[in-house]
């Protein structure tokens, strides 16, 4: 059973390594799509400001760039099992995140499926990501990990 709790692992990383990837190759698209998406508070606008000074670039293209950056390092601890419990948690919180503002069923037309099926999907990533949270590690046997196979 670990050998397919490993290949499962490994696998479900792949998404996230993968999506992080083509965001990093692609970091003017996704600022786009961010700045399209997400409005700054009026709050925090002046922080933002200060820090797109400082960087020199639009803050869509640094959270492009962040968000590219974290998702292919929590795939990769997630597939090596480091930390998974702790990158699952914060994946579950960019997964819901990520739903809400490029997900939006609720405010699409009912003929636009589209949109429904990948707030679906997300919403069944979440799943596999408490899972992955749940179990962490798990415990350690004595037996080796991968006599069963």
């Amino acid at each position: 059973m670990p050998a397919f709790v490993t290949f499962g692992r490994v696998l479900f990383a792949v998404l996230f390594m993968y999506t992080g990837a083509s965001k990093l190759f692609a970091i003017q698209a996704t600022a786009d799509a961010i700045a399209a998406k997400v409005a700054i508070p009026a709050l925090v606008a002046p922080y933002t400001s200060q820090l797109e000074t400082l960087a020199g670039m639009p803050l869509p293209q640094l959270l492009a760039m962040a968000v590219g950056g974290f998702e292919i390092l929590a795939g990769l601890m997630i597939a090596v099992n480091f930390g998974a419990r702790f990158f699952a948690i914060l994946l579950i919180f960019f997964v819901v995140a990520a739903t809400f503002y490029f997900h939006d069923f609720w405010n699409q037309s009912s003929s636009d499926g589209k949109v429904l099926i990948d707030a679906l999907k997300n919403l069944s990533i979440i799943g596999a990501l408490f899972m992955i949270a749940g179990y962490g590690r798990g415990p350690r046997n004595s037996e080796p990990a991968y006599g069963d196979v």
